[in-house]
């Protein structure tokens, strides 16, 4: 940050910020909570990565977000259900995550460029690029559904293989 001097001076025990001196009688490890937590902290912010819009080449009625009565539907016909008991979500491939409608997040990677996993019921999920393995977020119950683009440019929803799952979910 452009005009901001942060110095920690041990033996004194002198805190020096914009050019203020402030004698601190506070345990360096406290100091060294307070800066990670608010100054070292500065930057480490998510880049904004754009929404992807899915067109399903199948029509259903009832689809993630769809209503029935007052509560919504989270999973429809193609959506695998596992109950991870908040567990992590790991990307299965280097690839792409990205925003989808619906409380719901979208999977892609250049190893498999065919394919497009939607995934949903994560709970503060990574967005961008990502690397095989990393986190990506947490789930209650997540609803996976594969698909594979069609000439048409529409996704059709495939059954996922049991090994894509389990790398998603963290055999």
């Amino acid at each position: 940050m452009p005009g901001l001097t942060l110095a920690l001076n041990v033996s004194n025990s002198i805190l020096k910020v914009v050019g203020v001196n402030m004698r601190s009688h506070l345990p360096l490890k406290v100091i060294g909570l307070l800066l990670l937590s608010g100054a070292g902290a500065c930057g480490f912010t998510q880049a904004q990565v754009p929404p992807r819009n899915i067109p399903i080449h199948q029509d259903w009625a009832l689809q993630p977000g769809s209503e029935v009565g007052d509560f919504q539907v989270v999973g429809s016909l193609g959506d695998v259900s596992i109950d991870l008991e908040g567990g992590k979500i790991k990307a299965p491939f280097d690839g792409k995550v990205q925003p989808a409608d619906n409380n719901c997040i979208a999977f892609t990677s250049p190893e498999i460029p065919a394919y497009l996993f939607r995934l949903c019921g994560v709970n503060r999920p990574r967005l961008g690029e990502v690397e095989a393995g990393e986190v990506i977020g947490r789930s209650d119950i997540l609803q996976f559904a594969a698909m594979r683009r069609q000439p048409s440019g529409t996704w059709a929803m495939v059954e996922p293989a049991v090994d894509i799952l389990e790398r998603t979910v963290g055999k």
